[in-house]
C-alpha cells in the first residue's frame, strides 16, 4: 500500500484545511495518509514512507516559520520524494512573495512538482486547485507508487 506523510504548521487554519482537503483526496485513491502538524510532538520517520507533504504559510513578508525550519532540521535528510504546499495573502509582499515559503522549501527539496499556492482559504474555487495538485503528487510519485 502507498503510504504519504502530510505534515503541515498552521497558525489561522488555513494551512490544516488545504492538509485535510489533501488527505481526503488521497484516501479517496486508496492512498494511506498519516498527518502530523508541525510542532505538536515526536515526528514520524519521513523513511516509513514512499512520499511526503510539507504545508506552510509564509511569514513576515516571504519567510517561512521558525517551527517549519526546525522541522526541516529536525528531519536532518532530505527524502525523496517531497512535495510542499502553501497558503499566503498576496497583501503582504504582492505577488513576488506570495507564499514564497513553499517555493523556497520545494526548491530545497529538490520537488518535481511546483508548490501548491493558496490564497487564505482552500474554500470555494481554489478547492478544485488543490484537488488538481494533488492528483499531480499520483503522478509525480515514483514509479513502483503509480496503480
Amino acid at each position: 500500500m502507498v503510504r504519504i506523510l502530510i505534515c503541515y504548521a498552521s497558525y489561522s487554519g488555513n494551512t490544516k484545511e488545504v492538509a485535510e482537503l489533501i488527505n481526503y483526496k488521497l484516501q479517496q485513491e486508496g492512498i494511506y495518509t498519516e498527518q502530523y502538524w508541525i510542532g505538536t510532538g515526536r515526528i514520524p520517520d519521513p523513511a516509513a514512507f514512499d512520499a511526503m507533504l510539507i504545508g506552510t504559510f509564509t511569514w513576515d513578508r516571504g519567510g517561512t516559520p521558525e517551527e517549519v525550519k526546525e522541522f526541516v532540521y529536525e528531519i536532518g535528510y532530505k527524502p525523496p520524494s517531497v512535495f510542499v504546499f502553501g497558503t499566503g495573502d498576496t497583501q503582504f509582499g504582492g505577488d513576488d512573495l506570495f507564499c514564497h515559503a513553499a517555493v523556497k522549501l520545494a526548491k530545497f527539496y529538490h520537488s518535481t512538482l511546483l508548490p501548491l499556492k493558496i490564497e487564505q482559504s482552500p474554500r470555494g474555487s481554489q478547492e478544485k486547485k488543490v484537488i488538481r495538485w494533488t492528483e499531480g503528487v499520483i503522478k509525480h510519485c515514483p514509479l513502483h507508487l503509480v496503480k
